[in-house]
């Protein structure tokens, strides 16, 4: 299996888990002399199956993650670098933003409100970031379509 297939699967067993809690707290009160839409014993072998699964799968990936390595640096360092590089995208982006709103004023002798930073720099530091964090992330997409899972 492919590292790509396992991080699919994981992210399914993920959405499963969270609908059969759902389910599970749907059907785990009734009405006196009804019966349940759905047994809930049998959801709970399933959660709990998934919930075996879900482990399982996440200790190969993590450790193939941590084993597998692209011009020496392992999946998992990338990873913590995307990361990194989409924490400090979005808070440049809000700092644009905010930066860039104009204040209305009525009259000339309001309060003017001007940014207290190069916007224009900002800018252009936040698309050198989006292009690393584009390349990072395609490196890694590549690379987990190439891996074995261990």
């Amino acid at each position: 299996m492919k590292l790509a297939e396992a991080l699919q699967e994981r992210a399914d067993l993920n959405r499963k888990i969270e609908q059969l809690k759902a389910r599970l707290n749907n059907n785990c009160l009734v009405q006196e002399g009804e019966t349940p839409a759905e047994n809930p014993e049998e959801l709970l072998d399933e959660l709990n199956s998934s919930a075996l699964r879900l482990e399982e799968l996440m200790a190969k990936i993590n450790l193939t993650n941590c084993t597998t390595k692209i011009n020496g640096t392992s999946l998992t360092e990338l990873i913590a670098k995307k990361d990194r590089l989409s924490l400090q995208l979005q808070a440049y982006r809000e700092i644009i933003n905010e930066s860039s709103r104009t204040a209305y004023r009525a009259r000339g002798s309001e309060i003017k409100i001007l940014p207290a930073v190069k916007v224009s720099e900002l800018q252009k530091k936040s698309d050198e970031l989006s292009k690393e964090l584009r390349l990072t992330d395609n490196l890694l997409q590549e690379n987990n379509w190439k891996t074995e899972l261990i």
